[in-house]
């Protein structure tokens, strides 16, 4: 699969769900939407995971990077 935006792989992924239920597939069709949908969501959530290590780290002021977590309450 060619690298697209998170934003154009979730607009794929939303419209295969909308076919699928909008009940007006075949079986065989319906099949081929899913396989190609959960490629979608695992590409997807390998870039969420990219993002979440990016975003995990914060630049310090003398230019070092430190681990970034927030503490839940």
């Amino acid at each position: 699969m060619e690298d697209k935006k998170f934003e154009e792989l979730m607009s794929e992924l939303e419209n295969i769900i909308k076919d699928l239920e909008s009940g007006n597939t075949d079986l065989e069709s319906s099949i081929k939407k899913y396989t190609e949908a959960m490629k979608l969501v695992k590409e997807c959530d390998q870039e969420l995971k990219n993002v979440e290590q990016e975003i995990s780290k914060i630049v310090l002021e003398n230019n070092e990077t430190e681990d970034f977590s927030i503490e839940e309450k």
